[in-house]
């Protein structure tokens, strides 16, 4: 969606572009737009705001003539979202959950979450969004081995053998809380978000993230840096973007890791 405006001085327009992409640190991204960059002209600035690897890029072009403006604005939109082409996840000024409820509305199905380290953050995330009421069902923050198993129908064995934070384990927690919910996609999550807490091999910033779509089922162990808020706020996106994929039918699986 491209953006128009006229700002006071009568003789200038103003356009906006705008990329929103996952996965890419500050570092990372000053190397990859660095040459894209050095090629704007001296009328176009562009800003990059990153947060927990979410990444909004936004081009503004202000000059004279508003058609040749708005034609070279296209043309560096396009040049950016080609430099970033799998990692895209909107071309508008949207948050990773709007992508997320237009998504959802698009196939005209429902979510729900059910929450271990994350404490409802990605609920909270969803519910941002006006009208997300037609698509979000609920969630269940299973703090508690006890909720895990009585609530959302995890096993105690899968618990007691692989641990709290383990793919059997949240995934049990995706299919219970979809179940549950009546909602045909849900997301759950189970980590150590910190500062306390962490093992040899489940340090802090361990997460296991699983997202259900129909009768698909996928689910990744990541590792966070940060704080116990960059955690959890971390783990809350990934999630979300997990979802978004798999129902663009973009999602890469990960390579099977052993919970042992």
């Amino acid at each position: 969606m491209t953006q128009s405006t006229k700002p006071d001085n009568k003789s200038n327009f103003e356009e906006k572009r705008h990329v929103v992409i996952y996965g890419y640190t500050k570092q990372e991204l000053t190397k990859i737009i660095r040459h894209f960059e050095s090629q704007l002209p001296e009328y176009v600035r562009i800003t990059v705001d990153n947060s927990d690897l979410v990444t909004k890029i936004t081009l503004t072009g202000i000059n004279s003539g508003v058609e040749l403006l708005r034609f070279k604005m296209n043309k560096f939109h396009q040049t950016l979202h080609s430099i970033f082409l799998q990692d895209v996840l909107a071309t508008e000024d949207k948050t990773i959950a709007e992508v997320l409820g237009d998504a959802l509305k698009e196939h005209e199905l429902t979510v729900s979450s059910a929450e271990s380290c994350t404490g409802g953050n990605i609920a909270h995330k969803i519910t941002q969004v006006a009208g997300s009421s037609s698509y979000f069902m609920g969630s269940v923050v299973s703090y508690s081995n006890d909720v895990k198993a009585q609530v959302l129908g995890v096993s105690r064995d899968e618990i007691a053998r692989h641990g709290a934070v383990s793919r059997p384990v949240v995934e049990a927690m995706a299919c219970g809380v979809s179940k549950l919910m009546h909602t045909e996609c849900a997301i759950a999550t189970s980590g150590i978000a910190g500062p306390g807490g962490g093992t040899k091999s489940k340090p802090v910033g361990t997460v296991w993230i699983a997202v259900k779509y129909g009768e698909q089922l996928v689910a990744e162990c990541k590792h966070f840096e940060g704080d116990r808020n960059q955690v959890i706020e971390s783990a809350t996106n990934h999630a979300i973007v997990m979802l978004i994929n798999l129902l663009r039918n973009k999602y890469e699986a990960q390579e099977d890791l052993n919970d042992d």
